[in-house]
């Protein structure tokens, strides 16, 4: 049976997190006066980064609440220093959040393939960024007109890679397992979560990173390479 609803992710897949996130942190070093406790940016993101990167993978499992990743990985590298205000946090959160959504660089080849694809199949965004960032993040970076649904983890009541998740946006969108694919860069949420729902999957893997336990139904190096596939 041919795709006819393609579920893609946003960030990392379409929106370039990792670069306009780190110009966000770079700023909120600078204009938080950071410099006093690490000597460069690099030192503190070196920090900021493996704590955020843990802490989004306990939140996919459902291990933590999102109130507790954005006061966790905000505080835990200034923590060292005296500041332990949950408050400061939130406030950096909040400040550091609508500072993304103004942020607009895509991943490369990222509109020319919306481009392709969207005269031939029913597009839909499956996130789990939270709901008050990732519609500006899309209407800011003109992706809105692509997309027939917004489906976020947050509307699911489940992160990806639950089953739930999948479930979820399957009714929402009317779509068959057996007509959609899941396009998205990471390994867990994405492409085990999708795999695991009975759903075919197109990795986007840049790094060129090892599978593990199974073979994707595709996997691709960049963007460009997925108008091959579909």
């Amino acid at each position: 049976m041919p795709y006819q609803n393609l579920f893609i992710d946003l960030d990392d897949t379409l929106w370039d997190i990792h670069r306009n996130g780190r110009e966000c942190l770079e700023e909120i070093y600078h204009d938080y006066g950071y410099g006093a406790f690490y000597p460069t940016f690099e030192e503190y993101y070196n920090v900021y980064m493996p704590g955020n990167n843990r802490l989004w993978a306990l939140y996919r499992q459902g291990e933590i609440r999102k109130e507790e990743l954005i006061v966790e990985r905000f505080l835990a590298p200034v923590r060292p220093f005296g500041i332990t205000d949950p408050e400061y946090a939130k406030r950096l959160s909040d400040d550091f959040l609508d500072r993304t959504t103004r942020k607009t660089r895509l991943i490369e080849g990222a509109m020319e393939l919306l481009d392709y694809l969207r005269p031939k199949y029913r597009l839909h965004i499956l996130s789990n960024g939270f709901r008050e960032v990732q519609y500006r993040k899309i209407e800011n970076s003109g992706l809105t007109s692509y997309f027939h649904k917004i489906i976020l983890s947050e509307d699911a009541g489940s992160n990806k890679p639950h089953p739930d998740m999948f479930t979820y946006a399957l009714k929402s969108t009317n779509s068959r397992r057996d007509q959609t694919v899941m396009i998205g860069d990471s390994w867990d949420a994405d492409i085990v979560g999708a795999r695991n729902s009975r759903i075919d999957q197109i990795w986007f893997n840049p790094k060129g990173e090892p599978a593990t336990d199974f073979q994707p139904t595709f996997t691709v190096g960049s963007l460009a390479e997925i108008r091959e596939i579909l």
